[in-house]
């Protein structure tokens, strides 16, 4: 079967649906290997994988996202002025919220808007800080084993700070001075197990400038270097782990650096109502998991191509949440077109990470208890506690307290994560 049938066969399956299903899924229903085909036009190719290798899947009821109230009062004041250059690369005219509310499957520049949404989605806008969290790598058990552990991460901070599109924490709706002329940074560090890995960190710089590609820089304190990565790289797993920089919140790349063409329309099952604060991890082999309750979510379905030619993958497909422009789930492939690869996130949007917490929002925040990468064709994963159980009553996120929460522009430095690592 040739590549170009292949492609036509995924994409007639995400719009029409298995022959499989008989019915929509109901709360409180359960799936797991045994009964998947009755959802398998509900979740990705790579979910199914998932389920049909242990992942449990209990059904709840949809529940409404609102946009926060100053995001969506942005919206109204400046999307209308917000215009796509002709190849689709640059957004001009951004001030802040969402730049294109109004999307027309039939517009040539679906896709792209859909896109740049994601990319000025509501989940983040100025700051965020994501603290002590951890990950496990490994093989996935059978039988009822569980993940082989091959190595345990634990993490200080990722810290991300947009330059644009601010609403909360002064300067906004811009950071002022901008003298590097990004529209965001963000910074990983430092790790601080497994020991060989203690002190290392990354620090990337997104531009406003279309044609400048990010800059990536990597510490590594046992050679007492900065390494700086290439766009391409940012697709590369490090660390003998799953996870790649691009593939965060399930795509971080530049939208100007893909090919993107919109699939078509879909309910899906995403979790995007999480009961579980910090995260329950599903038992026995499917313990790479996180098991929790789905919902159904309409969704853009999204391909995108990579322009880079040494990227790892040559496409991935995401399937984008209409109500926040979050995405529910990303499924990867790698150069020969076949799936590799699958990310999954666990959200939970609440005022609070949990009753009593220290921080209690206007608005819903995406919270985030886990992700999970897996790689179907090695049967390895690795999975995150967001944050980590090891911290009783830590709130894990802390969204838009820019200098509060430790969230600066000095934070965002080559020398910071170097005097951080050592």
């Amino acid at each position: 079967m040739t590549r170009n049938r292949s492609a036509w066969m995924m994409a007639a399956l995400l719009l029409l649906g298995s022959p499989a299903t008989s019915r929509a899924a109901s709360p409180g229903e359960k799936y797991d290997a045994s009964n998947v085909a009755q959802i398998q036009d509900m979740i990705s190719p790579g979910v199914k994988w998932c389920v049909d290798h242990g992942m449990p899947i209990t059904i709840g009821a949809y529940k409404k996202i609102e946009m926060p109230r100053a995001y969506l009062e942005a919206t109204e004041k400046f999307s209308g002025q917000v215009k796509l250059s002709a190849d689709g690369r640059q957004m001009e005219n951004y001030v802040a919220g969402l730049p294109f509310p109004k999307i027309d499957p039939a517009d040539p520049q679906v896709a792209i808007k859909i896109m740049w949404n994601y990319d000025n989605k509501p989940l983040i806008t100025d700051d965020v800080d994501l603290r002590n969290f951890d990950a496990d790598t490994g093989t996935i058990g059978t039988g009822g084993s569980e993940l082989s552990i091959e190595r345990h991460f634990l993490l200080d901070h990722l810290r991300g700070m947009s330059y644009i599109g601010r609403l909360y924490v002064d300067p906004k709706p811009a950071y002022e001075p901008n003298g590097d002329g990004v529209r965001s940074k963000q910074a990983l560090y430092p790790i601080l197990e497994p020991f060989d890995l203690k002190g290392v960190g990354t620090l990337s710089f997104r531009y406003l400038d279309a044609d400048k590609q990010d800059d990536t820089w990597l510490y590594l304190p046992s050679l007492r270097r900065v390494r700086r990565l290439s766009s391409a790289q940012r697709s590369d797993a490090l660390f003998g782990q799953d996870t790649d920089v691009d593939s965060y919140y399930g795509y971080a790349g530049n939208p100007a650096w893909f090919e993107w063409k919109l699939v078509g329309e879909k309910e899906m099952l995403g979790v995007m109502h999480a009961q579980n604060f910090p995260v329950k991890w599903a038992p026995g082999s499917a313990n790479f998991a996180f098991d929790d309750v789905w919902e159904p979510r309409k969704v853009w379905v999204i391909e995108g191509t990579p322009k880079l030619a040494q990227y790892a993958y040559s496409k991935r497909i995401l399937w984008v949440d209409k109500e926040t422009y979050a995405i529910l789930y990303s499924d990867i492939f790698d150069r020969a077109g076949t799936l590799w690869k699958v990310w999954l996130n666990d959200f939970s949007f609440r005022k609070a990470a949990f009753p009593g917490a220290e921080i209690q929002y206007e608005d819903e925040q995406g919270f985030l208890p886990s992700i999970v990468m897996v790689d179907v064709q090695a049967s390895h994963a690795t999975k995150a506690s967001l944050p980590s159980t090891r911290f009783p009553n830590e709130m894990g996120w802390y969204f838009n307290q820019g200098a509060k929460s430790g969230t600066s522009a000095d934070y965002f430095t080559v020398a910071s994560m170097i005097s951080a690592g050592r």
